[in-house]
């Protein structure tokens, strides 16, 4: 729930007295935070950071840890990878529209590079190997992974694929507590407090301070219960996250989450769109949302994925976020995966970060007419669709979706199906309209002075499509420009 306290600004005149004072103010301490955080310092501000909870980290901290970097990092170099920061416009381009900003994207592929050596310049560890197979992540301690699709159809044809998800280096990740996040997280706090970057923790954001002039001079927030007023003499940056779990606001932008909130955590309550939309910020993209797919890609890629109908919708080797868009926004969440039993069996005997994924078969069958009867399926419709998906398989091809022929095997028997309904879950991309300095802008189309933002309460380089990595890659790469923009306020 959003805190009751009125969200409207407050004048800087009815302030009697600030509780603390900094140059730049930093609103929530995940990876858009730190990185402005650190920008500013290194600026020469004195920098303030925010956190609601009582310890650094965010959503960030429990994420994969995947950042979406390309255009010939070392990383992709080091592994045999060709990429170009025009190859990687081109699918980020296809793949996080529709209505993708280009400005933001074309810059975000053009700082790419920059930016991971920036990561490793502030300790973020990379071991240099590659991790080929299908998966939510790499299992082990493997720094680059394909995390978006790049390598399935149809980005294969639009843009040469590359893998762009790089993962920091960690042992004894625990997918969903304690992952590859938090070895993206702890350097760059440690880097944040060696420049003499300040946190105040248990801080809940209330709303913005205005001066005379509508310059956002400060913000109030609730320590212990008490309210408190922290003056921002250059700027303030806006970095709480998404408002995947306030529900009012899922209600009215992004209703297909309704009941499905996931890969965020409960302080990503939208306050600060809302403190931004009371100063008249303009919003983008607030219906847009990734959805994950929550079945091992291992048994997924083995097998066919069909609809509530038995027809196949989607290619099964590509990126599971994808996966789960083409389910819950055009399937109506009804999904099956028709697999062979030695299909299974070797999916089900794979290495995988996610074992906890492996879905138990609900139906299983000597035939394919039988599973069909079973599932409830109107005769005929899924035996016509494992006919043709066979018959194509017979010789290594998928002429209608194009899975890969690596995974493309006639399905046999017996055969069984997993009941994959409604397995889908979500977070919020949509958020507040900045520029690629990080300025929040007004509904008239400037900037609000003293007002900069980033990470997922903004509206980043995803648009609709979602890659794993555009997260923490755009907050920690539009972090730094709003702790630069911030630091260089008068």
């Amino acid at each position: 729930m959003v805190d009751a306290t009125p969200i409207r600004p407050r004048s800087a005149a009815t302030v009697a007295e600030w509780d603390y004072e900094a140059d730049v103010v930093v609103a929530g301490y995940g990876i858009a935070g730190v990185s402005a955080s650190i920008e500013a310092a290194r600026a020469g501000a004195d920098v303030l950071v925010l956190e609601r909870t009582s310890g650094w980290g965010g959503a960030a901290a429990l994420a994969g840890g995947f950042i979406y970097l390309g255009g010939g990092t070392p990383l992709q170099k080091a592994c045999g990878f060709d990429d170009s920061p025009e190859n990687m416009k081109t699918f980020m381009m296809a793949a996080l529209g529709p209505g993708a900003d280009e400005e933001k994207i074309t810059d975000y592929c053009d700082g790419s590079v920059e930016h991971y050596n920036w990561l490793v310049d502030c300790g973020v560890p990379f071991k240099e190997s590659f991790w080929g197979e299908p998966g939510w992540e790499p299992p082990f301690d493997d720094g680059l992974m394909y995390s978006g699709g790049e390598n399935a159809a149809p980005f294969n044809e639009i843009a040469t694929p590359a893998p762009r998800g790089h993962v920091p280096q960690m042992d004894g990740k625990r997918t969903g507590e304690k992952g590859g996040g938090y070895m993206l997280m702890k350097p760059l706090v440690e880097t944040a407090e060696k420049l003499g970057v300040r946190a105040e923790y248990d801080m809940r954001v209330q709303t913005l301070v205005t001066d005379d002039a509508g310059r956002v001079v400060g913000i109030v927030a609730k320590q212990y219960g008490k309210e408190v007023a922290v003056r921002a003499r250059r700027g303030v940056v806006l970095a709480t996250g998404s408002f995947a779990y306030n529900d009012k606001m899922i209600e009215a932008h992004a209703p297909r989450l309704i009941g499905r909130p996931g890969a965020a955590i409960e302080e990503h309550d939208g306050r600060s769109i809302l403190m931004a939309q009371a100063l008249g910020a303009d919003l983008a993209h607030m219906d847009a949302t990734e959805v994950a797919f929550v079945c091992d890609p291992q048994l997924i890629v083995r097998g066919i994925l069909v609809n509530g109908r038995g027809q196949r919708y989607v290619p099964e080797d590509t990126y599971s976020g994808r996966i789960g868009q083409m389910t819950l926004f055009h399937q109506d969440n009804q999904a099956f995966l028709i697999i062979d039993e030695a299909s299974y069996e070797e999916g089900a005997a794979a290495t995988t970060a996610t074992p906890f994924l492996r879905v138990q078969p609900k139906w299983a069958a000597e035939t394919v007419e039988e599973l069909e009867s079973d599932m409830g399926l109107p005769a005929g419709a899924l035996q016509s669709t494992v006919e043709v998906y066979n018959k194509h398989a017979a010789a290594g091809s998928d002429p209608l979706l194009h899975k890969k022929s690596e995974w493309v095997k006639p399905i046999g028997t017996p055969v069984a199906a997993l009941d994959l309904r409604g397995f889908t879950l979500g977070f919020t991309l949509g958020g507040l309209r900045t520029t690629v300095n990080s300025e929040v802008l007004h509904v008239s189309g400037e900037p609000i002075p003293g007002l900069f933002a980033a990470g997922r309460c903004t509206s980043g380089v995803c648009a609709g499509g979602y890659a794993s990595g555009t997260s923490l890659g755009d907050g920690s790469f539009y972090g730094r420009r709003a702790g630069i923009s911030a630091a260089g306020q008068a």
